[in-house]
């Protein structure tokens, strides 16, 4: 049986290609330090796990649930954004949550892109955005993110492009992988980049409380809900990565072409894991400090290694990973981590699977304890 024509703009995604390498290291006996990946390595947090371990007993615990997800939990996500971000959305009609803000990606690009429409790309950035892209039938407008230009995108030069079948264009502060922030001024200028050229405008925002002492939300800007909409994560900010709950917010218009797909795609989230999504929204303050402590720790030890390895690093980057500029002569980035992995038996990721500008960088990611990012640094 042939497959289908789309699976031939798409390729397997690199960390399970590579990580099914690494696996095969570790099988032999080889002591891996896998720093490739930022799959939280940290448990949610205690109240959460009980709520989820009491949830289960309750009335309709294990039927479908609602594709809107529970109305409680739809309120906390809005009280979440107007605690956190001052954002006012309706949770009744300007909240969706998503079984992880990565199946949101394809559901947005599902309801609003036909084939041979344009997509705006930021490289580097997250590679789901190009696959998902390519899955549709979209066609993949690349723009650049320079260290130079603070890994922001030049709008004055992208306005004097042809961009009349530009549908979408995704956007990601705090940026994956480099860690840049958005100013104000900045994000204004998307969302009105975005009215100018009639293009739905997404940020993908779910690094915002990973060592960011300004967490910020691109719908705090004025009249940001005419052309954006944003996807969060409890993923990072919660440890809560395989749980899978992320959510979309916009205006009810964008909201409700977004909630045509997914209801077609699934029949709601485990009620269990929606009242434990609920819990984790309303943390007070000492979680997100106990979160910062943690990693600004890990982030210390982890610019020992890097420096170790010659390279460069912006300390004011935010997230949980650590974007580095290998030094001048290195390795192209793949043969540079390939020469790390089977020489000292570390795993960092390549820039390059971000795109092409994320050639001569690595991306070394936090989720590892400190103990192993000494035993690292040791290595070296």
């Amino acid at each position: 049986m042939e497959t289908a024509d789309r699976l031939n703009s798409v390729q397997e995604y690199y960390f399970s290609k590579k990580l099914r390498e690494v696996r095969g290291l570790i099988a032999q006996g080889k002591p891996i330090i896998n720093m490739g990946i930022g799959s939280p390595d940290l448990a949610p947090s205690p109240l959460v796990l009980e709520t989820l371990r009491d949830s289960v007993t309750e009335a309709g615990a294990h039927q479908y649930q609602s594709y809107q997800g529970l109305p409680q939990l739809r309120e906390a996500i809005a009280d979440f954004y107007g605690q956190k971000f001052n954002v006012s959305v309706s949770p009744d009609s300007e909240v969706l949550p998503l079984m992880g803000s990565k199946e949101g990606i394809m559901h947005i690009s599902m309801a609003f892109l036909n084939e041979g429409d344009e997509v705006l790309l930021p490289n580097p950035g997250y590679p789901t955005y190009a696959s998902v892209t390519n899955l549709v039938g979209g066609k993949i407008v690349n723009y650049d993110l320079k260290a130079e230009n603070g890994w922001f995108p030049d709008l004055k030069e992208l306005s004097q492009k042809d961009l009349s079948k530009v549908k979408l264009m995704w956007v990601s502060y705090p940026h994956m992988p480099t860690g840049a922030t958005a100013t104000e001024e900045q994000l204004t200028s998307l969302v009105e980049f975005a009215k100018e050229n009639n293009i739905l405008l997404v940020n993908d925002n779910p690094y915002s409380f990973v060592l960011s002492s300004n967490p910020t939300s691109i719908l705090s800007i004025e009249g940001a809900k005419d052309c954006t909409l944003e996807l969060n994560s409890l993923s990072k900010t919660f440890n809560m990565a395989g749980w899978r709950v992320g959510m979309v917010l916009g205006n009810t218009e964008h909201i409700n072409a977004v909630l045509k797909v997914k209801s077609n795609m699934d029949s709601g989230m485990f009620y269990g894991i929606q009242k434990g999504a609920i819990a984790a929204l309303n943390s007070g303050p000492d979680w997100f400090e106990a979160l910062d402590k943690v990693y600004t720790q890990r982030r210390a030890l982890m610019f020992q290694l890097v420096e170790k390895l010659g390279c460069t690093y912006d300390k004011n980057a935010v997230g949980m990973f650590v974007w580095s500029k290998l030094p001048k002569g290195a390795a192209p980035s793949e043969q540079f981590i390939d020469d790390v992995l089977y020489d000292k038996d570390i795993f960092i990721a390549p820039g390059t699977i971000f795109g092409s500008n994320g050639e001569g960088y690595i991306r070394f990611s936090l989720c590892v304890k400190e103990e192993k990012i000494k035993e690292a640094i040791e290595r070296f």
